[in-house]
């Protein structure tokens, strides 16, 4: 603590300003009113609540004793302090080698009825397929035919029967093993290179196919300016009386007016107005009570007087009686 002390003297002798303020532990945003306990600093290594002496000198009992001893470890010889690895993803065999006591052990008569595999139900009913065999050519097959579907069992092809001698291919049999045939109207793909007849290899070209592929003659030039003087008589020249027939714009409709301005003059008429007495009334605001004096009502739970002296017609109280049954 004095070591700090002296740091944080030398620093501010220094006039390292700023590392000193980095240097202040952060401050905690905690109200006055929500906050519970004593006021804990932040970077100290204090306790937040002091150890009393009584705490300090008194001894464990013999239930914690118990409860701090280690775990037996009943692994011996090489399998002691097994690395975290051995069990990972990606390591070797987790089979471990099996003792010669354990080789030479014989099983009890639990472990032999444990092992015996599951056996079908009474009322189980082999699969159809299964049962158009005699019973000869079931012994081919294993004791339980479902086990011959199952994983890790023998492969589900059977074993294929003894076929008579002279026995021969059947005209379906032959017909179905043929692969399918293209449609008749169906036209292999033309290769990708076309070859051309020797014909026309040795055609020579026509006089108008020559006239045809000539290229199109241009001339040399000089051409003539872009600018270029315009005669005197047709500067004089006077449009004929189509011409100045064609030129004359669209005439609008008859009865068409033109758009108003944005913004147009008020009428003195309309500045001199005065409002009626029907608009002055609703022109006025609605008045109402406060909230404090609307909420506030002493006289929200009595009782008029007329409603006391009143009375309910015969089929109120009938309504009012409750339903039997």
């Amino acid at each position: 603590m004095a070591t700090l002390q002296a740091e944080y003297e030398r620093i501010r002798d220094s006039g390292r300003e700023r590392l000193l303020q980095l240097s202040q532990p952060k401050e905690p945003k905690v109200e006055w009113y929500t906050s519970v306990g004593p006021h804990v600093r932040w970077g100290t290594q204090e306790m937040i609540w002091p150890v009393k002496p009584e705490a300090l000198r008194a001894d464990s009992t013999e239930r914690l004793e118990t409860l701090a001893l280690p775990k037996v470890n009943f692994l011996k010889g090489d399998n002691i302090n097994r690395s975290q690895f051995f069990y990972s993803c990606g390591r070797s065999s987790v089979l471990w080698k099996v003792r010669d006591s354990a080789k030479r052990s014989t099983s009890t008569e639990r472990l032999n009825i444990l092992a015996e595999p599951k056996r079908a139900h009474n009322e189980f009913k082999e699969d159809r397929n299964f049962r158009k065999y005699t019973h000869a050519e079931k012994l081919t097959f294993p004791n339980i035919p479902q086990f011959k579907y199952s994983c890790g069992r023998q492969s589900p092809i059977w074993a294929t029967k003894s076929m008579p001698s002279g026995g021969g291919d059947r005209e379906y049999t032959s017909e179905l093993a043929k692969h399918k045939r293209p449609h008749r109207d169906f036209k292999p793909e033309k290769p990708i290179q076309t070859t051309i007849p020797h014909a026309a290899l040795k055609a020579e070209a026509t006089e108008r196919l020559l006239t045809l592929s000539t290229p199109k003659p241009r001339p040399d030039g000089p051409f003539r300016e872009p600018d270029w003087e315009v005669p005197g008589s047709a500067k004089n020249a006077t449009a004929s009386s189509r011409c100045l027939e064609l030129a004359r714009p669209k005439p609008a409709v008859d009865g068409y007016l033109l758009p108003r301005d944005e913004q147009w003059g008020v009428t003195k008429a309309a500045k001199r107005a005065s409002s009626t007495g029907r608009i002055d009334e609703l022109s006025r605001p609605i008045v109402r009570a406060t909230m404090d004096h609307v909420q506030f009502n002493p006289d929200a739970f009595l009782v008029k007087p007329l409603a006391l002296k009143g009375a309910f017609p015969p089929r109120v109280e009938q309504l009012s009686r409750p339903i039997e049954r």
